[in-house]
Formats: structure tokens, C-alpha cells, sequence
């Protein structure tokens, strides 16, 4: 395979990953339309985008390795390959939220509507944002934008968190409630999931574009203030026993 043939190859492979994105962006924006009109017939259009989606999936991976096996790639080519990889998997899985939140509302549905003091519209609006933008950091390669994904993370599961809060109350305090706030707390779940994939993949779009891997960065942070807070203060350390100046070390 030639070099021009090899580039038009990575760029019909970068084609196809954008027309699966579109795909999964869609399921999702349906599925939260779903939510807030609950509409079973937007339900099945998500239901049959999972199909399309999970087989794109597959034809991605199959392209991909053919690449990686035939032309051994290198350098940016190589980390461009292994990022197209690991974004379509992190695609997929959108899907698959979409498809759980589509199920979760259908459930609603059977149960009758019920007034929950949980803003889920508000939610899934952030992290259809964060997909949004992860995906325009990988059409423009543009790694600046892929880190402001990576700082919106933290709202989403913020949002999560007083979800969970505020709906097992409800479930605690309201019985007759209860499978419709287990409902809502798990399409909360699955936004937050889908908010987590666009940080993967803004994560996968700074490797390709810089080299830098900053998977798991913020989890190391955490980890090392939490040793630095634990640790004690220097007046707190035991007291060293030095020699006195100018004497040498006791011979045995």
C-alpha cells in the first residue's frame, strides 16, 4: 500500500468513526427526548440505532486492525489507529446508554407519570455537551478543546451524586414512588456513564494529537493529597538523634 493510499485509508477510517459519533450523539439526544415526552415510538428509534451502531462498531475494529497489521504505522499514524480503537468502543457504549435510558423510560411509561424533584434534563443536557465536544476535538485534532471536556466532568458527577441523594429519599420516604425514582436514579447512572465515555474520548483525542497520556490523572492527584494530608507535620515527626557536629561515626 502506498503512502497516499495508507492516508486516504486513515482518513475513510476517521469518515466512518464520525458517521458512527453522529449515531451514538443522536441515540442519546433521542433518548432524553424520550425521557421528557415519554414517547415510546422515540424509544424504538433508539432501539434501532443500537443495531446499526453495535455493527459499525464491529466493521471499525476489523478496518482498523487490517491497518495496524498491514502498515505497521508509526509515531502519529500509529497513536491516531489506537485512539480511532478505543473511541469506537467508548462510542458503542453511548449507544448502549441511550438504549438503557430508552428502556428505563419505557418502564416510566407503564407506571404512569409522577413529578420527581430530580432536574435530569439538565444533566443530560452537560453530557450530550461533553460528547459534543469530544467529538469536535476529533474532527479538528484539537487538543485544548478535548481538556475542557476533562474539567466538565466533575459537574456531571456532582449532578449524579445529588440524584442519588435526592431519590433514594424519595424512595425512603414515599413508597408508592419508589420504581419510578429507581427508574430516574438509573437513567441518572447511565448519563453520568455516557459523561465519563466523552472524557475517554477527549482523553484518546489529547494522546493522538500530543502524545500525552492523561488517563487517570485526576485519580492520582486525589490520591497524593490525601497522602500529603494523612501524612504528619514536620513539628508532629519523631525528633532525628543527629551526631554532634564534627564527630565521626561510632566504629564498631
Amino acid at each position: 500500500m502506498t503512502r497516499i493510499r495508507f492516508q486516504q485509508s486513515l482518513e475513510d477510517l476517521k469518515e466512518n468513526l464520525l458517521v458512527m459519533a453522529g449515531l451514538a450523539e443522536q441515540a442519546i439526544q433521542r433518548a432524553i427526548e424520550a425521557y421528557r415526552t415519554r414517547d415510546l415510538s422515540i424509544c424504538d428509534l433508539v432501539s434501532r440505532s443500537e443495531i446499526a451502531i453495535n455493527r459499525m462498531e464491529r466493521d471499525i475494529d476489523q478496518t482498523a486492525l487490517d491497518l495496524l497489521a498491514m502498515e505497521q504505522p508509526m509515531a502519529i499514524d500509529l497513536r491516531f489507529i489506537l485512539s480511532v480503537i478505543k473511541i469506537n468502543a467508548d462510542l458503542e457504549r453511548v449507544g448502549d446508554a441511550a438504549k438503557s435510558i430508552s428502556d428505563r423510560v419505557r418502564h416510566m411509561e407503564r407506571l404512569g407519570s409522577v413529578d420527581l424533584p430530580v432536574d435530569i434534563p439538565r444533566m443530560a443536557s452537560m453530557a450530550a455537551d461533553m460528547v459534543r465536544r469530544s467529538l469536535q476535538a476529533f474532527i479538528e485534532g484539537d487538543a485544548e478543546l478535548a481538556r475542557t471536556v476533562l474539567t466538565m466532568d466533575d459537574a456531571v458527577d456532582q449532578m449524579n451524586r445529588s440524584s442519588y441523594k435526592t431519590l433514594t429519599k424519595v424512595m425512603e420516604e414515599s413508597s408508592h414512588l419508589a420504581p419510578q425514582a429507581l427508574n430516574a436514579l438509573m437513567i441518572s447512572r447511565s448519563l453520568e456513564r455516557v459523561a465519563d465515555h466523552a472524557t475517554n474520548i477527549s482523553e484518546d483525542v489529547i494522546f493522538w494529537v500530543q502524545g500525552d497520556d492523561v488517563r487517570h490523572n485526576k485519580s492520582v492527584a486525589k490520591a497524593a493529597a490525601v497522602s500529603a494530608a494523612a501524612a504528619p507535620a514536620p513539628s508532629e515527626a519523631a525528633p532525628a538523634d543527629p551526631a554532634p557536629a564534627g564527630t565521626a561515626p561510632a566504629q564498631s
